[in-house]
């Protein structure tokens, strides 16, 4: 009977060994050989070092989204006219021109949080380029109350790509004068926290 016992035990870590054998191997395979965009926008300059920390890790072609007519510097004229331009469904038009998207198989997204939801060059952005069967990956940065809506929005209008976990991050808080803040210990902090969540979706090398 122990004997029994100990083969049954025997069989079941086999196939638990080789499950999960299987899942590490079905994420190595979503970055192995594929080409890479990282694709972004930054104000404050902190989603663009997050940008740049997974580019680092993984490599990949890196855009930084400009638009034809830039925002006002000033903290209340752009939410003003953010808040506009989601009330309006305006999509401002980009400066960026990215040639032959087709060719990238990931598309990573990098984007802060305004007013609790996708700022409106990254939707200009979903809205001009195909992105069909490609994987789409959001990243993020905010004042420290998260994504809002922003990452459901992003999948909304990606519907015919695959969506991994995006990835988020408090960066700075505009509102109060604090602006760029990717430095020193947090500049660490984020790139550690920028590979274990590449390692968790399989995108490490």
């Amino acid at each position: 009977m122990q004997k029994f016992v100990l083969i049954i035990l025997s069989i079941m870590c086999f196939f638990s060994c080789s499950k999960a054998q299987e899942t590490v191997s079905e994420k190595n395979e979503v970055s192995k050989g594929k080409k890479m965009l990282i694709v972004y926008l930054s104000r404050t300059k902190n989603t663009k070092t997050v940008a740049e920390i997974i580019q680092k890790n993984i490599g990949g072609d890196l855009v930084e989204l400009i638009l034809e007519n830039p925002y006002p510097e000033n903290y209340k004229a752009i939410v003003e006219q953010v808040t506009n331009e989601n009330e309006t469904g305006f999509l401002p038009p980009l400066k960026t021109k990215i040639e032959n998207i087709e060719k990238y198989d990931v598309v990573f997204i990098g984007f802060p949080t305004w007013g609790m939801k996708l700022p409106p060059p990254i939707k200009s952005f979903l809205k001009q380029y195909n992105l069909k069967g490609k994987t789409v990956i959001p990243f993020n940065t905010n004042a420290g109350y998260g994504i809002g809506s922003s990452f459901d929005t992003v999948e909304e209008l990606s519907l015919e790509s695959k969506i991994l976990e995006g990835f988020t991050i408090k960066g700075g808080i505009e509102r109060d004068g604090i602006l760029f803040v990717m430095e020193g210990k947090k500049k660490i902090e984020v790139e550690k926290k920028v590979k274990e969540w590449l390692t968790k979706i399989g995108m490490s090398k």
